[in-house]
């Protein structure tokens, strides 16, 4: 039941006018609706044909994408989607864990300001869309909207093209909400603190210690680095900060990057091939990786990393693989999240 009223003191035919409220919108890279050749197509075209994310010129990148990737990538892409698939909800675990955090948070927001907050999330890519949830939003009454991009590290082609994505569905709107976003937190202490307690907890339950823990983050190519994105910088101060939590020597801890994707020197080391260098050439048989630039686990932690990454170590002859999970929707990353919306709530919300 909605709860839009006419105005006080409005002429009669004044449209109802919902009570005002802000709203906390939460957002990630986005998913397939399904694991199906068209599904899959669907969603890789919208990815893909990003310039965040492919930033080459249309009228060489849009025949090749076309005509030759979006005929075969659908098949392998879908086949590693269905190897994660939550067959249970129908979706991806991306879509099960954001869905999870969001209403977390919403009880967490709703426990501390009451009716004032309204929480949702969305995705950059495929559904539920940016637009939509920025539409419902509105419509509720949010005069103001906080966008979360759930990205620890600051990105072009991941904190970038989402915020884009949202400054272009407040430009369809009519009476257009006050925003904010909220700034990469990749350093920030409960964070940090949060990516601590997983990693020691995983140690805990580890007969064996592992010999090194690799910070894997998502690649981006060099060239992006050289153009001024600070995503390398920042993920290398994620480690260091880790490290220094944990009390550990530089010795322990290595920092690689995963997924790379075209002809292009992309950031280095790259995971896949340092795990394998880890296991043959130094002799380190019991490694334990961990994933801090995603803030749920997806395609490329649980399929890339749990298995493309784990195979690749084993084959060089590494015997012990664990893989750390994503903080998820985790008490400690929760927290970490609500304290750093609170701290960009301040001067809208007492």
């Amino acid at each position: 039941m909605s709860d839009a009223r006419r105005p006080e003191n409005a002429p009669g035919d004044h449209p109802n006018v919902s009570p005002a409220k802000t709203g906390i919108l939460l957002a990630n890279l986005g998913t397939p609706d399904n694991t199906d050749y068209w599904s899959m197509r669907r969603y890789l075209n919208e990815f893909l044909s990003d310039r965040r994310v492919i930033d080459y010129p249309r009228w060489k990148w849009q025949p090749l994408l076309q005509l030759i990737i979006l005929t075969k990538r659908p098949f392998s892409s879908g086949a590693a989607y269905k190897s994660i698939w939550n067959e249970e909800k129908g979706e991806s675990p991306l879509m099960t864990i954001t869905r999870d955090q969001t209403e977390k948070l919403a009880d967490v927001m709703r426990d501390r300001h009451g009716d004032q907050v309204m929480v949702d999330f969305c995705m950059r890519y495929g559904n539920p869309s940016t637009r939509s949830k920025v539409r419902r939003m509105v419509d509720a009454g949010c005069t103001r909207i906080l966008f979360f991009p759930l990205y620890p590290h600051y990105a072009g082609a991941t904190s970038a093209t989402a915020n884009d994505q949202f400054f272009r569905a407040l430009m369809e709107e009519t009476w257009q909400p006050t925003a904010r976003v909220v700034e990469p937190y990749f350093e920030n202490p409960l964070f940090i603190d949060a990516l601590t307690d997983s990693v020691e907890q995983a140690y805990a339950n580890i007969a064996a210690r592992p010999d090194m823990l690799v910070v894997s983050y998502h690649g981006m190519p060099i060239r992006y680095l050289r153009q001024g994105d600070p995503y390398h910088c920042q993920c290398q101060k994620t480690t260091r900060l880790l490290r220094e939590r944990l009390g550990w020597d530089s010795t322990q801890i290595t920092t690689t990057f995963q997924s790379v994707f075209g002809p292009e020197e992309w950031l280095k080391p790259y995971t896949v091939d340092e795990v394998a260098r880890l296991a043959r050439d130094e002799g380190k048989k019991k490694i334990a990786v961990i994933a801090p630039a995603f803030s749920a686990d997806c395609i490329e932690t649980l399929e890339e990393i749990n298995e493309e990454i784990r195979e690749s170590f084993e084959q060089a002859g590494g015997e012990e693989f664990t893989y750390i999970p994503c903080l998820n929707d985790g008490d400690a990353h929760i927290q970490a999240l609500a304290a750093i919306i609170d701290d960009n709530l301040k001067g809208w919300i007492g």
